[in-house]
């Protein structure tokens, strides 16, 4: 199971992270978030792919973003429509050509409850899908949804669980593991629960995360 760190905003901090090796780092570009990213980020490992994350953005910007930062995904956090999706799939693809395709996260909020149904029209137009807890802000509230909706998942295709992962929900998440609702589950991502401030990530935490998430006994199923 991959790792995905998001909310970065530190040049210092972001290469100290990087140091750690997670399969990828998020940087927030929406202005209303405490965590907004405008600065430049550092020169990352080739392995590490970087995901731009938007709410409700103009394509324009989503690509002017891609060029400046060298974006390898595109989550989107809003309430963009599968319509939305295919179009800024097909401009991805023509301003990438020579490169490696750019690829699409589209995020659902869950609480309690979900309804399945609404994945259907954006199967084909996006390449993961990425549960977050359902709250006032549109990411980063610092609490767990129900994980047991999940059991429902009706799709194949791959999905980041996120949504106030921290050190303390370790047990839930190899239990979570060992059961059927994991199946597609494709990586962990985490944020706030990792910050001494906003954007702050605190390293040691994440380096005592990411040990247990990759130990054999904690993958052993």
């Amino acid at each position: 199971m991959k790792l995905k760190i998001c909310g970065l905003t530190y040049q210092e901090n972001i290469a100290e992270v990087a140091t750690l090796q997670p399969d990828y780092l998020g940087f927030i570009f929406y202005e209303k978030s405490s965590r907004y990213f405008n600065g430049t980020i550092p020169e990352l490992p080739e392995n590490i792919k970087k995901v731009g994350v938007f709410v409700n953005a103009s394509q324009e910007a989503i690509l002017e973003k891609v060029a400046q930062h060298s974006l390898d995904l595109i989550q989107l956090h809003g309430e963009e429509s599968p319509e939305y999706c295919k179009k800024l799939r097909a401009s991805l693809i023509e301003v990438n050509r020579e490169k490696k395709p750019i690829k699409i996260i589209k995020v659902f909020s869950i609480k309690d409850q979900f309804n399945f149904d609404v994945l259907t029209p954006y199967e084909s137009v996006c390449d993961y899908f990425l549960f977050d807890t359902k709250g006032q802000l549109p990411g980063g509230n610092g609490y767990t949804f129900n994980w047991d909706v999940l059991q429902q998942y009706p799709s194949i295709k791959p999905y980041f669980l996120s949504g106030g992962i921290g050190l303390e929900e370790m047990e839930n998440i190899k239990k979570f593991r060992q059961g059927e609702a994991s199946k597609y589950c494709y990586a962990i991502d985490v944020n706030s629960k990792f910050e001494s401030a906003p954007g702050l990530k605190d390293y040691q935490k994440l380096k005592e995360f990411k040990n247990q998430v990759t130990s054999s006994d904690f993958t052993a199923q």
